[in-house]
């Protein structure tokens, strides 16, 4: 199979009948084999049934459903499980992404060897200040933070070669970071397309401020992870040998002083720097242990824990 196009969802009855005739008209122009997955990420609408309906009149629609709303991220994950074909494209199921591009970013992936193509929405037809400026800044810090150079982190249309997704771990919300998960597990033939974007037909966003909020701690996580997640004791233990430096240098000026210059003065434990150079010591100990219980923890698991859900699915 050419191409697995994963969907994830949340009511949006009202565009998926119109979004399947787009894919499967482009597939049928193109000449691609293709199988086409929705993720129903726990919708209360009538998704699910449209879903169940598509998939019964034809069998490249495969269905797949939550019984409670997990996020995108898991939702992808279990859509990227599902995924058989060579290219795995993944869009938005609001038709603001084009079925359009999918040709364009197969080639990508078949004829120019890439890993991943990450679509990038040079023009938009969102709200300036409730998007657009938020989304320039948080994809501004991204390519800081990540040192990955790609315009739009957000952007929903992507597309991986089959073993990109079966080898890294989408969870939380790291849907936004796939091409950095895909650069820490080793895969360096990214790049990017500039993408059509489209403006919403129907319904309303599912994703508020507060996305951007998790998208920067999220961030923070890939830094820590991608630099230190083998081995942790390097920053903590850096940091642990910085606060005994800090705590010690007191403990040593507040004795000095004690014995040479001030001995009929007040006593040690009466000073503040006592207290300065008792608390760095304990947040230095503490510190160090946090070290070794990660090393303790990396060297004793044996496999990756997987993130359990309830599902129905239906098709093939």
């Amino acid at each position: 199979m050419d191409i697995s196009v994963v969907i994830p969802l949340l009511d949006e009855q009202e565009s998926l009948e119109e979004l399947f005739d787009w894919i499967a008209k482009t597939m049928q122009s193109s000449g691609l084999t293709y199988e086409l997955i929705f993720i129903d990420d726990g919708s209360k609408d009538q998704s699910w049934e449209i879903i169940k309906a598509l998939s019964d009149s034809n069998p490249a629609v495969v269905g797949i459903r939550f019984l409670k709303n997990f996020g995108k991220s898991q939702a992808l994950h279990a859509g990227f499980e599902k995924a058989s074909g060579d290219v795995i494209i993944t869009m938005d199921a609001d038709l603001q992404d084009s079925p359009d591009e999918i040709p364009a970013l197969f080639k990508l992936i078949n004829n120019e060897k890439y890993d991943v193509v990450s679509g990038w929405k040079k023009k938009r037809y969102d709200h300036f200040f409730a998007k657009n400026l938020p989304s320039k800044l948080f994809n501004w810090a991204a390519r800081r933070v990540s040192g990955l150079a790609l315009h739009d982190f957000n952007c929903g249309l992507k597309a991986y070669r089959n073993e990109v997704v079966k080898t890294i771990e989408v969870y939380g919300e790291m849907h936004r970071y796939i091409p950095v998960l895909a650069v820490n597990a080793g895969f360096k033939k990214i790049t990017e397309k500039v993408v059509a974007h489209r403006k919403r037909k129907y319904g309303k966003t599912k994703f508020g401020m507060e996305r951007f909020i998790n998208g920067f701690l999220d961030l923070i996580t890939i830094w820590f992870t991608s630099r230190f997640g083998k081995r942790p004791m390097h920053f903590f233990g850096l940091l642990g040998v910085l606060m005994l430096i800090i705590g010690f240098g007191f403990a040593v000026y507040l004795g000095v002083e004690k014995m040479y210059f001030n001995p009929s003065g007040r006593l040690i434990a009466q000073r503040p720097e006592f207290f300065i150079a008792l608390t760095t010591m304990i947040i230095g100990t503490q510190f160090f242990v946090a070290g070794f219980l990660g090393e303790i923890i990396l060297q004793s698991r044996s496999h990756k824990e997987r993130y359990q859900i309830s599902e129905e699915t239906c098709g093939k």
